[in-house]
């Protein structure tokens, strides 16, 4: 085999390999992932799944949660002990500030209260005009001294985190044209994901 081919062979053989990455990475990363989740709750409680199978104390957590869920949603008495245990720590000294942090950050999410549902775009320089995605979290901070300013989240791309900050109101754009779902993925991935319609095109206001 002459150098020329070995060089053909050799490349084809690295492309290979790094589009195998790309088909078994994801999928692999999402079995992990999953298997961390459910052996981390599975040894909360270790005796139960050694002495049955495992995921047996995920399944329980997870069918607890639901059943809660649905009892606090659907049922009068539910809904007042949840409101009971919530109001309780609500006003422990010291375990206030943990649990209401830990539930303004859930709400924020999740439930029928989420905050980062509206995406918006927040206009960051003028000459010429940038446009950063994110989401509007409060309409008026008058009460901090900010008349006509509304905060924005923005969230960072590959990473969990983000950070806050204080625009006026005329200075962002809200997309009413994308989901909360859509405008988080694209931001996230850095603008390659979230948006693959071709019918919805992505465009910054003039």
């Amino acid at each position: 085999m002459d150098r020329t081919r070995f060089e053909q062979l050799l490349n084809t053989l690295v492309k290979s390999f790094f589009q195998g990455l790309l088909i078994i990475g994801p999928f692999a990363a999402t079995i992990w992932i999953i298997w961390y989740i459910v052996s981390s709750i599975d040894n909360m409680i270790p005796a139960i799944s050694e002495k049955l199978y495992p995921g047996i104390t995920f399944i329980t957590v997870l069918g607890t949660t639901t059943l809660i869920g649905y009892l606090g949603n659907k049922f009068i008495i539910g809904r007042v002990v949840v409101d009971s245990f919530d109001y309780l720590l609500e006003h422990t000294p010291g375990i206030k500030f943990i649990y209401s942090s830990l539930k303004d950050v859930m709400t924020s999410f999740v439930g029928d209260k989420k905050k980062f549902n509206q995406p918006v775009l927040i206009k960051t320089t003028e000459n010429p005009a940038i446009w950063r995605i994110g989401f509007l979290t409060q309409r008026d901070l008058s009460a901090v001294g900010f008349p006509g300013y509304v905060s924005v989240y923005l969230p960072h791309s590959y990473a969990v985190s983000g950070w806050v900050v204080f625009v006026e109101a005329t200075n962002i754009q809200i997309l009413n044209n994308v989901s909360a779902a859509q405008a988080m993925k694209f931001a996230v991935s850095g603008g390659v994901a979230g948006f693959h319609s071709d019918d919805n095109v992505f465009k910054a206001p003039e």
